[in-house]
């Protein structure tokens, strides 16, 4: 029984490797800008951090000026909203909402809007303060860098589009 169940994953394996399967988010590794211009109000706020971050590893060179596409990051806006409570009244699990605005400009002056938002839950757990502030920091970290993602995404949408 289990040598079967050993050829059948083998035999599974090999067949979706054979057949040209790709994941859904495949068009990522696509990518064809290869120079963008990044601009925004405060180069190091976390969503222009993380937006540096996702568009290297992707392999793109941000460049200063030139006949490039210009990814404008027009501005965020956090949201700490309570989810629910404990029976004493206290907040016991917040949402969090990271809303993003930009706009990506073509090399022949076309804009077109982009947003994204990403919200998350958090428990709000009061006998462990310290260890609270740094999970929120993290958890907002990872928003970040998730709502960068959405924006790559929506850019390659727009190039394949352009």
């Amino acid at each position: 029984m289990k040598k079967l169940k050993h050829i059948l994953i083998l035999s599974v394996t090999l067949l979706l490797s054979a057949c040209g399967f790709h994941f859904a988010n495949d068009a990522l590794s696509q990518w064809v800008f290869s120079e963008v211009q990044l601009q925004t109000g405060d180069k190091y706020s976390d969503i222009a951090l993380a937006m540096k971050k996702e568009l290297r590893s992707r392999g793109v060179n941000l460049v200063e000026q030139g006949n490039v596409p210009i990814l404008r990051l027009n501005g965020t806006s956090t949201d700490d909203k309570v989810a629910s409570v404990f029976k004493q009244g206290r907040e016991a699990e917040s949402l969090l909402t990271l809303s993003v605005s930009a706009s990506l400009q073509m090399p022949d002056n076309k804009r077109y809007p982009i947003n994204v938002q990403v919200s998350r839950t958090f428990f709000d757990n009061s006998r462990a303060a310290l260890a609270k502030n740094a999970e929120q920091r993290a958890i907002w970290n990872d928003m970040y860098r998730q709502a960068a993602q959405q924006i790559v995404i929506k850019m390659i949408s727009v190039q394949q589009q352009y």
